[in-house]
């Protein structure tokens, strides 16, 4: 291709994705004047002031001397122009009354600019909840804080301080109220720029919402835009660590991760990429001799990569560069004097993109890390917040020069940031008072719609006296981070924070690779949930008052969490006591409860302390549900694997929607494809329906092999698969079936077939037997396994006792001798009323061993 039309072909390329910006992801940005004024017919005027109906719940109020009202949009509001709700307008006795189905507002015609006389609101739906201006809040649920940097928990470790809280946009008040009249606001250029404005006036949202949290959510977003979609790769797992890595040394990390089967999808370089310093834009050649060819290499890896940026010390005369910068500027070079940053400056961003940063995109890293700590306002418009306004550039930068879907992992600037997805939430020191914190901290940060925080898994820097990373927390925390927002581990630079996991003992290692397997495992559930995130505000990891407002639990229980809608997270934050975790979780009325690492269904609706070993975790399946999920063969999310598992839990009668798109491009909004998963009972007949997939998108896979999963399941005595009997096998084949004794699942592989068919599995259980196995069965299998690991590792003289054996390898056995499923389960109950008396009687072991192994049995 000649350089005429490689320029022309990547015109073409630019224009396309600046179309498909324009069209797909409105409002994430200001477009233009007309994205962002409502319809006429939601505007009511009176006198000098301006009411607009946004939604049922949401009013705009605004005054203005001068009748100069402004429809540009602001830093939190980009958008206006909504559907118009029904409502009505009158002018009664001196008054304005504006009604919807929701709030009644009413104002005193001729009153002048709004006070607690003239403006009140009420909802219609509660005599309780009214606002007039002045009234304050009393109950708000909180939102988010800019950074845990040197926080230990909740507690700055050098001045003791306690973290603040921002409010958030929910509150037990049932109300909200944005005062947005001196926000900053942003101009209709094609790439909207800040700007300040004279007689703004008075421009206030009020929101009415009692107790219905997720159409409060949901309205804000409608303003202030949508949380958009992440990159699929953004849920994988995040090498990260401050070190001055090399080529080499990143090769090695890789070739190790493979080798120890540890699936990866982004890897984070941090500040040492740089020539000098912390800061700059040139790369450091005796580090990275040829970064776009190691560059090329992540890329052939499936690699995505990101840079640490602190741009705030401008352009160097040493950089790159300089001169081609430095001319665009018109900067006298003479002594190479360093070109200031200025963040309000649009020609000094403008060329920092052009000349510095897209080209070094372009040479394969896939989104930056910017990580501003520097001066909190802009030198030039004093009020306006770098961080925030940085977070705007950056983002919608790429948005503008992209094809690929824009991403940005930086610090959190304030209200409308989460505009620009996934916050870095600085340094924490490693403890467990940290671990403890996190998951209120990124609860409540939902409810500023900054549901993406990607936290350092693992902590930051060690407290003073610690010698090296205690193994059960960093353990713990990895398990929490593969059920939080991102999962990215992270440490500073020293060498006694080893995080790899082949550092660590077996004990640690295996439980560590198992959190990041489970993390690729529950992917296509976790990528439904965040577009479910963009369609409806509500965020992946959710206080648990989203789901259940009206009980007092949902408030006292501020750790816990929804995990989507159908799993319950309740984390550890603290050490085992003689090798188990104890942990206080409350399990919602409504719905019985799957605890998935023991296999116990338990009652909704009670406040229960469970204890948890190593390899255990307290997380909660809505009984019934059904959680999509990919196999082990997974080792990047690159694309849409053919293979994908669906995982149906104890319960009835389940329904889940898997969502699932291109991964990374723009068009997400319109092209992406559902697949509906559904299960009815009829006696003792499980039917497991898998609808044809509907919808289309780019790299769509045209065919694809179920594996189906029925956790906690009895063997069966027949299966069908779309009306034809199949067989048993001990090891899971196409259009056959297995048994897990292990999981106590029955898997069925349907043969690869079109997605748009529909396909239909029925498993037929025996009416003469029946069989209590969600009692814990799980859990006590796995526990065996490690008491007679601990037992024999006591002494090598010691005879297993028959009986333990026995019930230690039931679920072995079970997989063996299908046909002898309830009496195994029979024979195995039996023997285990029996070990504590065997333990007892063991010899060769002394007292304190023998309660250690009681233990396992409680």
């Amino acid at each position: 291709m000649n350089s005429i039309s490689f320029h022309k072909a990547r015109l073409k390329t630019v224009l396309l994705g600046a179309l498909i910006s324009l069209l797909y992801l409105q409002p994430l940005q200001a477009q233009n004047a007309s994205s962002l004024q409502a319809d006429k017919k939601a505007i009511v005027e009176a006198d000098n002031a301006r009411f607009t109906v946004l939604t049922p719940r949401l009013i705009r109020m605004e005054w203005n001397s001068s009748k100069s009202f402004d429809d540009h949009a602001s830093f939190v509001v980009v958008n206006r122009k909504l559907p118009v709700p029904a409502y009505t307008s009158k002018r009664e006795n001196g008054w304005l009354t504006i009604k919807t189905g929701e709030l009644e507002m009413s104002y005193k015609l001729n009153s002048g600019s709004f006070n607690q006389e003239n403006l009140k609101i009420k909802m219609l739906k509660s005599d309780t909840i009214s606002w007039s201006p002045g009234k304050k809040q009393k109950y708000n649920l909180k939102g988010t804080y800019r950074t845990l940097d040197n926080y230990d928990g909740d507690t700055h470790l050098h001045n003791g301080k306690k973290i603040e809280l921002e409010d958030g946009i929910l509150s037990r008040d049932g109300w909200y109220f944005l005062d947005d009249s001196s926000d900053l606001r942003l101009d209709n250029s094609d790439w909207p720029w800040v700007y300040t404005r004279e007689n703004a006036g008075t421009d206030w949202y009020f929101m009415g919402y009692g107790s219905d949290y997720k159409s409060a959510l949901y309205d804000f977003s409608q303003i202030s835009g949508k949380v958009p979609l992440m990159p699929r790769y953004a849920l994988g797992y995040w090498w990260s660590r401050y070190w001055s890595y090399s080529d080499n040394e990143l090769r090695e990390l890789t070739a190790n991760l493979k080798r120890f089967n540890i699936p990866a999808d982004v890897l984070v370089i941090d500040m040492d990429w740089h020539r000098q310093g912390w800061t700059g834009w040139s790369w450091n050649k005796s580090l990275f001799p040829d970064p776009a060819k190691f560059l090329s290499w992540t890329n052939e890896n499936h690699l995505k990569t990101t840079l640490n940026l602190h741009p705030a010390d401008g352009v160097a005369g040493y950089e790159d560069d300089y001169n081609q910068f430095a001319q665009n500027m018109k900067f006298d070079t003479t002594g190479r004097k360093t070109i200031p940053f200025l963040a309000s400056d649009k020609q000094f961003m403008s060329n920092l993109f052009d000349v510095i940063l897209r080209p070094i995109e372009q040479k394969g890293i896939d989104f930056w890390w910017l990580d501003w700590q520097q001066w909190p306002n802009d030198k030039r418009i004093t009020n306006l917040s770098n961080t925030w306004w940085l977070n705007y550039v950056f983002y919608t930068n790429m948005d503008r020069n992209r094809e690929t879907r824009p991403m940005l992992y930086h610090r959190w600037g304030g209200l409308g940031n989460h505009r620009y997805q996934i916050g870095f939430s600085g340094d924490t020191f490693i403890s467990w008072k940290s671990l403890e914190y996190q998951p209120y901290f990124t609860n409540t940060s939902s409810n500023v719609l900054y549901t993406y925080w990607s936290h350092d898994i693992g902590g930051h820097q060690l407290k003073h006296g610690d010698e090296s990373v205690d193994p059960e927390l960093y353990t713990r925390w990895l398990q929490y981070g593969a059920l939080s927002p991102i999962l990215r581990t992270h440490s500073t630079k020293n060498g006694k924070i080893q995080k790899e996991i082949w550092n660590f003992s077996g004990k640690y290692s295996q439980v560590q690779y198992e959190a990041i397997r489970m993390r690729y495992t529950l992917v296509p559930y976790i990528y439904t949930m965040t577009r479910k995130t963009y369609d409806t505000a509500i965020g992946l990891c959710r206080p648990m008052y989203y789901d259940y407002p009206k009980a007092e639990e949902a408030y006292r229980f501020d750790r816990e969490y929804m995990f989507g809608d159908n799993m319950l997270i309740a984390p550890i934050g603290s050490p085992a006591v003689e090798g188990f975790s104890k942990v206080k979780v409350w399990l919602p009325e409504g719905n019985d409860w799957f605890e998935w690492h023991t296999g116990t269904l338990l009652k909704g609706g009670q406040i229960l302390e469970r204890a948890f070993t190593l390899n255990e975790y307290p997380i909660y399946i809505k009984a019934g549900s059904i959680i999509p999920m990919y196999g082990e063969n997974v080792q990047n999310l690159d694309s849409n694997p053919e293979d994908i598992t669906v995982a149906v839990f104890p319960g009835n009668n389940g329904r889940f929607t898997l969502k699932e798109d291109n991964g990374n491009d723009k068009a997400y909004k319109d092209q992406y494809a559902s697949t509906e998963f559904s299960t009815s009972s009829n006696g003792r007949e499980v039917t497991v329906t898998i609808g044809g997939t509907t919808g289309k998108y780019d790299g769509m896979p045209g065919k694809r092999r179920y594996i189906l999963k029925l956790y906690g399941s009895e063997i069966p005595q027949k299966v069908l698969v779309n009306g034809k009997a199949v067989d048993f096998s001990q090891t899971l084949k196409d259009g056959n079936w297995s048994y897990t004794g292990r999981e106590l699942s029955v898997n069925v592989s349907l043969p690869l077939s079109d997605t748009r068919k529909q396909q239909q599995v029925k498993v037929i259980y025996s009416t003469d037997n029946k069989a209590d196995i969600n009692n814990g069965l799980v859990g006590k299998l796995k526990r065996l396994t490690q008491l007679t690991a601990e037992l024999k590792s006591m002494d090598n003289g010691i005879y297993l006792p028959e009986a333990l054996g026995n019930a230690e390898e039931t679920n072995r056995a079970l997989e063996y001798y299908p046909q002898n499923f309830y009496q195994l389960i029979d024979k195995f109950n039996a023997d285990y009323q029996k070990l504590p008396v065997i333990i007892n009687d063991l010899r060769g072991v002394n007292k304190e061993n023998q309660q250690k192994l009681l233990k396992l049995l409680q």
